[in-house]
């Protein structure tokens, strides 16, 4: 809703840019889970265990009632605060039926009034972190902070983009230009703002710093509003995984009764797959469906590139592709993520170089360890 806000565009436009980059985060996650219970010799369940999906859905039909009401108000062209208000008295209904059904009309209303009361008390928390970030915005536009950190990052990059383009020069052939390789630093150098600035912050107090302090970096370099706010999202959502504040992994192991900064370092680790999406949909603003210049050759191209590129990634970092991997697999394999993810052709093509030779080895190696 914030984005429509922002960027003047309707939902449909923002909930298609928003498709490939969501497939893209659980791609990531599903990718660097089966990799890591690969490595671990976990296996997944049988179908006698799996619980039997007419029967869930029988049980929980209702809970879809939300979102059905949210998205229908909202594709009918009606205010999203139409379509929130709606949707949670839908919850709210939901909510009482559900509570009915389990313990009774006393008990019921008395667990729906409990639920009610601490939604209250969540939402006012989440309006005092907004109103914070709605006055943090205030000082930045007044003072000029955020344009005096884009110019200070986007030189930072240019000088590092120099310094790396001249030390490649021995190259036959240009891997990346200088003006790619300000774009990559740029890039890399604000999600690293973003991280560190969402860390323990709510999604959404997080998103209108993102966009005060870091959307305007992007900017100078010619990025699209839409991409540019889309990659600030992204990594300060990231954040939330992100130790020493990562509050949604110590969530989880508050439920899971576990070590929280184990769970953090893992969360972080679980994450690591999908870190290079907002880079690519960053280089090839194709990925979001919807920008300027669009073509379907550019899209396939740059969706392949993501899929090789989170693979790679999330083998190099569980250190498991087939088989465990040697160290200078590991290195070599980060090296052809970030390769395969650039907007150059040369790069792609030696990404490919870079993992196939590995793939083909991991591959013989798990057939020589395969009983029989």
């Amino acid at each position: 809703f914030l984005m429509i806000e922002y960027l003047g565009l309707p939902l449909t436009t923002i909930l298609t840019a928003a498709l490939v980059p969501a497939f893209m985060h659980f791609f990531g996650v599903l990718v660097q889970v089966h990799l890591e219970a690969r490595r671990l010799g976990l296996r997944g369940l049988s179908a006698a265990e799996l619980p039997n999906a007419f029967k869930v859905l029988k049980e929980g039909w209702l809970s879809v009632v939300p979102l059905i009401v949210l998205v229908a108000i909202l594709l009918s062209g009606r205010t999203p605060f139409s379509a929130a208000f709606w949707s949670i008295t839908a919850c709210i209904g939901v909510m009482v039926i559900q509570q009915v059904r389990a313990g009774g009309i006393i008990d019921g209303l008395r667990g729906t009034f409990h639920g009610v009361w601490e939604g209250f008390i969540l939402g006012a928390k989440q309006s005092l972190s907004v109103t914070a970030a709605a006055a943090l915005i205030g000082v930045v536009t007044l003072t000029g902070v955020g344009f005096k950190i884009a110019y200070m990052v986007t030189g930072i990059a240019q000088d590092w983009a120099g310094s790396i383009h001249s030390m490649l020069a021995f190259l036959p052939f240009e891997l990346m230009a200088i003006p790619t390789l300000t774009l990559l630093f740029t890039l890399i150098l604000t999600a690293i703002v973003c991280i560190l600035m969402g860390c323990g912050i709510p999604t959404t107090a997080n998103y209108i710093i993102m966009v005060a302090v870091a959307a305007p970096i992007l900017g100078l370099l010619g990025v699209e509003p839409l991409v540019a706010h889309f990659f600030v999202f992204y990594y300060g959502v990231l954040a939330d995984v992100t130790p020493p504040v990562a509050m949604a992994a110590y969530a989880g192991a508050g439920i899971a009764n576990a070590n929280a900064f184990k769970a953090g370092n893992t969360a972080f680790r679980l994450s690591m797959g999908k870190a290079l999406v907002p880079f690519v949909f960053a280089f090839q603003p194709a990925l979001l469906l919807v920008t300027d210049n669009f073509t379907w050759t550019a899209f396939f191209l740059a969706f392949g590139g993501t899929v090789l590129g989170i693979w790679a990634l999330a083998a190099a970092v569980s250190n498991w592709l087939f088989a465990p991997l040697r160290w200078w697999e590991r290195t070599a394999l980060v090296l052809a993520a970030i390769l395969l993810v650039a907007p150059d052709m040369i790069a792609t093509a030696i990404g490919l170089l870079l993992v196939v030779p590995i793939a083909a080895r991991q591959l013989l190696l798990n057939r020589q360890a395969a009983p029989g």
